[in-house]
């Protein structure tokens, strides 16, 4: 009776594997994409500036990954003088040298900031000028290039005008091949109206007079796409509904997970907290490879008990969230584990600025959708493998099996990767 089972099995083993194997392409889920990050107050003009005032300048203060800008600005390929100093500073990890470089050749790199970041009033657009020599900093253990820019409205020179002003970033292309991402963090405090917005290439532009709707979507938004494109994190919760045999085992164990990043990350966001990426990383690789393999693990232990990992029975406990030693001892590995899942939610997001409401609202935010997507992929996932498991036990245990060896063999893979920096 067991010869039919067996060769859907096998299909099924064979499946899972290669979609493993696909979706964990990149060495690092945060891998290869850019964050710009641009600050945005008034500068001048003697007022108010901001969606309905007569503000006629403001200034955005830029960070720009700065071996990126070296690259993207010099267009002319590696004969360009720019390139040539901007990266010999950057291998010596010079800071004084990779401002001077950028200083010296201010006219080309600014030509391309400018040239894909805008800023408009009522529609037309707004003059930029460089405010000062570029200076250098760091954000996520890399140095950044830090840019002021102070932009003439001639359309909010007017003070009996309203205006509406709005900012476009189109910085670093996936179509220059750099990159296969960027995002913008945009924080501005202008004319008495604060808040914060995410832009990328479906999603451009904001307005300085969005609404809190708006906001509350674009946040929202990078936390869903976040975690849908952050491999790693998927992969640690599909190791926990393939490890979990009931209902109330996967709502405990994401509850502690949830729990766990949801304080580490507001802490490393709001700055609070700071471990290198290249400790969170490593680490995260690691909490997916032991997560499945203690399902795997637990399989070994019990056999061919198979009733025992499969659809276990209540005991008449019902609803009751009761569990084993084993249980409570995997919830706080799990717990564990996600207060270094929530380092790297927040170097994802990686706002710099200082505490305020308006800020603690889009961290917050970015976590919800977190949290919507999470739970989107438990209703879908679980509720299948409890149906297999209920069909059939020791099919239900297969792909359960399948499921932790192809999630732990590419935890592991990650984790030398990452180490070592292959």
């Amino acid at each position: 009776m067991s010869h039919p089972v067996r060769r859907p099995l096998a299909v099924l083993a064979v499946a899972v594997f290669l979609v493993l194997l696909g979706l964990a392409r990149p060495a690092s889920a945060h891998g290869f994409t850019s964050t710009v990050y641009v600050h945005v107050t008034e500068s001048g003009g003697g007022g108010s500036a901001g969606a309905g005032s007569g503000a006629d300048r403001l200034r955005t203060e830029l960070k720009l990954e700065y071996d990126l800008l070296v690259v993207s600005a010099a267009d002319a390929g590696h004969d360009d003088p720019l390139f040539r100093a901007g990266t010999e500073a950057f291998e010596a990890g010079d800071t004084e040298a990779q401002a001077a470089a950028l200083n010296a050749h201010h006219a080309t790199v600014v030509d391309y900031v400018t040239g894909r970041l805008a800023v408009t009033a009522a529609g037309d657009a707004c003059r930029p000028a460089q405010a000062g020599g570029f200076r250098m900093g760091r954000e996520e253990g890399v140095p950044y290039a830090l840019l002021t820019l102070d932009w003439t409205c001639a359309a909010a020179g007017d003070s009996h005008v309203t205006v509406d002003h709005e900012i476009r970033s189109g910085l670093f292309p996936d179509a220059e091949e750099y990159v296969k991402g960027t995002k913008t963090i945009a924080t501005y405090d202008v004319g008495g109206r604060s808040g914060s917005a995410a832009l990328d290439a479906a999603h451009p532009s904001f307005s300085l007079g969005q609404s809190w709707t708006e906001r509350f979507w674009e946040f929202f938004r990078l936390g869903a796409e976040h975690l849908l494109t952050g491999v790693d994190h998927i992969l640690f919760l599909l190791a926990l509904i393939a490890g979990s045999r009931r209902p109330r085992e996967i709502v405990l164990a994401a509850t502690s997970f949830t729990l766990a990043h949801s304080v580490t990350f507001l802490l490393a966001a709001l700055g609070l907290v700071e471990v290198p990426g290249s400790v969170v990383e490593p680490v995260i690789a690691l909490s997916i490879a032991v997560v499945a393999g203690w399902h795997l693990w637990r399989i070994r232990q019990r056999g061919v008990h198979v009733t025992d990992l499969a659809v276990a029975p209540d005991g008449g406990r019902g609803g009751h969230f009761a569990l084993d030693r084993a249980g409570w001892t995997r919830l706080g590995v799990v717990f564990c584990f996600g207060l270094v899942h929530g380092l790297g939610f927040a170097g994802a997001l990686g706002i710099d600025a200082a505490w305020s409401w308006t800020l603690l609202w889009s961290l917050l935010v970015f976590n919800v959708g977190i949290e919507a997507v999470q739970l989107a992929i438990i209703a879908v996932v679980f509720p299948l493998l409890l149906l297999l498991r209920r069909r059939s036990r020791r099919a239900g245990l297969w792909a359960t099996g399948t499921i932790s060896a192809g999630v732990a063999a590419m935890g592991l893979i990650w984790f030398v990767q990452r180490t070592f920096g292959l």
